[in-house]
C-alpha cells in the first residue's frame, strides 16, 4: 500500500490515519452527518456496501485506482457544485465540477475545474489549440457525453475528449468529481484522475 509522507509520520507516531482506509480506498467524512451519534464501523460498511457502482466506478476498479463513492442528496432546484460541497461538508475548492466545450479546431474537449470557479474561454481556447471556443448547448450534453447536468465524470464518456484540469487539484489530497450520476461523488487523488482522463493540468482561470 502507498503513504503518503504525511501518512507514514502518523503511522510511526501511532496515529489513526486519514484519507485512507486499510484497502487503499480514500475515506470518507471523518463524523459521518446522519444526525445520530456512535454508529458503528460495521453499520457504516455495510451502508457503503450498498451504493451501486456506475461505470466510472467499475473503469477505476480495472485500472487499479483507490476511490470512495460518497453518496450527497439532490436538489433538483440546484445542480451546482455549490450545492454539492455544502451537502458533503467539503471545501468546494476540492470539489470539482466537469464541463465540455467545442473549439473552432479541434472540437470537443473538456475541462475540469473547482465548483465556484468557471473557465475562461479565452484560456481555454490557448490549451486547447483554439482561435475561440465556448461551452456546448446543455441539449447537447447527453447524446455528446452520456452524462446528463449534474451527474457529468471526466471518467467514462462516449468517447474520450482531451482533458484539461485546472492546476490547483495538485493542492489537495484528494478531489471530488461526479461518479456519472446525480447524487454521487467520487473521491480520489489528483493525480490518478490525471492519469485515468489522461488530463492535461493547466491554468483555466486567473486567480
Amino acid at each position: 500500500m502507498w503513504y503518503s509522507n504525511k501518512q507514514q509520520e502518523r503511522l510511526l507516531a501511532g496515529l489513526p490515519q486519514k484519507g485512507r482506509t486499510q484497502t487503499g480506498t480514500p475515506q470518507g467524512h471523518s463524523t459521518p452527518r446522519t444526525g445520530q451519534e456512535g454508529h458503528s464501523d460495521k453499520s457504516m460498511k455495510a451502508k457503503t456496501n450498498k451504493i451501486n457502482k456506475t461505470n466510472v466506478a467499475r473503469l477505476l476498479d480495472k485500472a487499479g485506482v483507490a476511490y470512495e463513492l460518497i453518496p450527497y442528496e439532490v436538489d433538483e432546484t440546484d445542480l451546482s457544485a455549490v450545492h454539492v460541497a455544502a451537502s458533503l461538508g467539503e471545501d468546494i475548492e476540492c470539489v470539482f465540477k466537469t464541463l465540455v466545450l467545442a473549439g473552432d479546431r479541434t472540437g470537443h474537449f473538456v475541462c475540469v475545474v473547482p465548483g465556484e470557479h468557471e473557465v475562461d474561454l479565452k484560456m481555454a481556447a490557448k490549451v486547447s489549440g483554439n482561435k475561440k471556443c465556448d461551452l456546448i448547448p446543455m441539449k447537447e450534453l447527453l447524446p455528446l457525453t452520456g452524462y446528463i447536468r449534474g451527474g457529468c465524470s471526466p471518467i467514462g464518456m462516449k468517447k474520450p475528449f482531451p482533458t484539461y484540469i485546472h492546476e490547483s487539484c495538485l493542492r489537495h489530497p484528494y478531489i471530488y468529481i461526479s461518479a456519472g450520476q446525480r447524487g454521487l461523488q467520487l473521491k480520489l487523488a489528483p493525480q490518478d484522475l490525471i492519469k485515468e482522463a489522461q488530463a492535461e493540468v493547466c491554468a483555466l482561470y486567473m486567480e
